[in-house]
Order: structure tokens, then sequence, then C-alpha cells
């Protein structure tokens, strides 16, 4: 596996754990949650797919 893309993953999963957080102070619903993960993926998609050029 690439090791770009395990980094990648770990900071998914990093962002995810802190907007969690951030979520429960800020009181946001479901679906705010799920539009800024979205767009992390799509963010981090095209930052990994630039770096395989």
């Amino acid at each position: 596996m690439d090791s770009g893309l395990i980094l990648l993953v770990f900071l998914a999963f990093l962002f995810a754990w802190g907007l969690n957080r951030v979520r429960r102070a800020m009181r946001l619903g479901p679906v705010a949650y799920a539009g800024v993960m979205i767009v992390f993926i799509i963010v981090m998609l095209a930052v990994w797919g630039q770096t395989m050029r």
C-alpha cells in the first residue's frame, strides 16, 4: 500500500474524531457533519491524486 494513502487514512480518522468533538460543542446536525466529511474526502482524494502524477 502507498504510504501517502496510509497517511491520508490516518488524517481522515483524526479529522473525523476532531470534527465529532466540534459537532458536539456546536450542536451541528448529522447533515452538516456528513457534508463536512464529504468535502474533506473529496479534498483529500484530490491532494492524493496530485501526488500520484
